[in-house]
């Protein structure tokens, strides 16, 4: 793993993201929290990136307005050729029903419906989607398609979390502690599923977790402290979900 201080690891691909001087201040009675201090980034098409730091060391609050779901308090950003900072509420949320997935730590499943009804809810809406039975299949879960959410090991109903979100082929997966609730084995399965999307589909993959040894998954470590990126590592091979340490 080498320390770079800049973002050229990415100079070579194209990039997906290109944030310049991104800011959050959040407004609290007469306080005011500095969530994210002048952060510039760029983010290559097909890159795993890794994001550590402690809590409230701004890695969520970027992943947020990366994926459209803030704004920033000011600042820059880009996706491809297309400034996101400019954009409508409306155009903002075509750009993350358009190009976006998210996996959260908990599972957001819904409980009345079976593992491909909960892939079908993205499927029914998206442009150009896998089809639910293939997108389950693809995380190692086409024998439980019809299975409840109450049916299903944790591990499970993360997978099919996974599937939901890949099954729309989105340019880019945002995953927020993904493993965060999982034993070692489990955890490697979604991780193995989350790879996979990035290899056969090109997906850009932006992961925020505690556990440091995932960082050898990405092609580039972010470490955020007090709303800064403190410094960049890039791998110089990135390993298998199977070889990391956990």
């Amino acid at each position: 793993m080498v320390t770079d201080s800049s973002d050229a690891g990415s100079a070579s691909r194209r990039n997906a993201f290109t944030g310049t001087g991104l800011s959050k201040i959040y407004q609290t009675g007469e306080t005011e929290v500095h969530a994210l201090r002048g952060v510039d980034l760029t983010i290559a098409h097909g890159e795993v990136l890794v994001l550590l730091g402690p809590s409230g060391s701004g890695k969520s609050t970027l992943l947020n307005i990366i994926g459209g779901l803030d704004r920033p308090t000011s600042g820059n950003l880009r996706y491809g050729e297309l400034e996101l900072t400019a954009l409508s509420d409306r155009d903002l949320t075509r750009f993350r029903r358009a190009n976006v997935g998210f996996i959260f730590q908990f599972y957001n499943l819904i409980p009345s419906l079976t593992a491909i009804e909960n892939v079908r809810l993205v499927t029914d809406i998206a442009e150009d989607p896998l089809e639910p039975a293939d997108a389950l299949e693809e995380v190692g879960l086409g024998h439980r398609l019809h299975h409840f959410p109450a049916q299903l090991s944790g591990g499970e109903q993360q997978r099919v979390a996974v599937a939901r979100a890949i099954a729309k082929r989105p340019g880019v997966l945002f995953c927020d502690e993904p493993t965060g609730a999982l034993d070692s084995t489990t955890g490697v399965k979604v991780l193995e599923a989350l790879a996979n999307a990035n290899t056969q589909f090109g997906t850009t993959l932006i992961i925020i977790t505690h556990n440091a040894g995932i960082a050898a998954m990405g092609d580039r470590v972010l470490h955020f402290l007090d709303g800064r990126i403190a410094r960049i590592e890039v791998n110089d091979t990135r390993l298998a979900p199977t070889e990391i340490s956990w």
